[in-house]
């Protein structure tokens, strides 16, 4: 347990929560750019949440031994892990309602700055968010994603539980 608790204050950890982010990243481009897959608006906030995955294990790895930037690394891993969680929870309940009228989905991203307009083969949504073009073992990529998402979401808060209780501080 007390080497759980030590995990946050290590730099392998977070470049490897940055390197696993990154990884997902490409994926995501791979699926839209080789397999033609057009991302939709709720992909596209997926993909941002994702991205938070990757800056918040970038700023845990500048000095993990430092407080504020582990606590900064920590905040950032949970905003960005739950918020993915949750559009990817409502991206399922879109494409498997029944009520044609119960969600819309958006065309441009409601970001604070017009991302999809300075990046737009990154930030971009193309696609519709009922369909659902891919399956992997009857599950669709947003129900993959709320996988994924949890899983960084049960770590994150292991990692915090184990150095709350070991070390009595983040």
């Amino acid at each position: 347990m007390n080497w759980l608790a030590n995990l946050a204050q290590q730099r392998t950890p977070w470049i490897l929560l940055a390197v696993t982010a990154f990884i997902f990243e490409i994926v995501a481009l791979f699926f839209q750019y080789k397999m033609g897959l057009e991302p939709c608006i709720m992909c596209i906030y997926q993909r941002t949440a994702m991205l938070g995955l990757l800056v918040a294990g970038l700023i845990g790895a500048i000095k993990p031994s430092h407080f504020i930037f582990r606590f900064l690394g920590i905040v950032t891993w949970a905003t960005a892990s739950i918020w993915g969680y949750l559009i990817a929870r409502e991206h399922i309940d879109m494409q498997t309602t029944t009520d044609p009228f119960a969600f819309s989905c958006e065309f441009e991203p409601n970001f604070p700055l017009p991302l999809h307009e300075w990046i737009p083969n990154f930030f971009a949504a193309t696609g519709d968010c009922g369909n659902i073009d891919w399956e992997f073992l009857g599950m669709s990529m947003p129900a993959w994603m709320e996988v994924i998402f949890a899983a960084f979401s049960i770590v994150l808060i292991t990692v915090v539980f184990a150095r709350l209780i070991i070390k009595k501080s983040l």
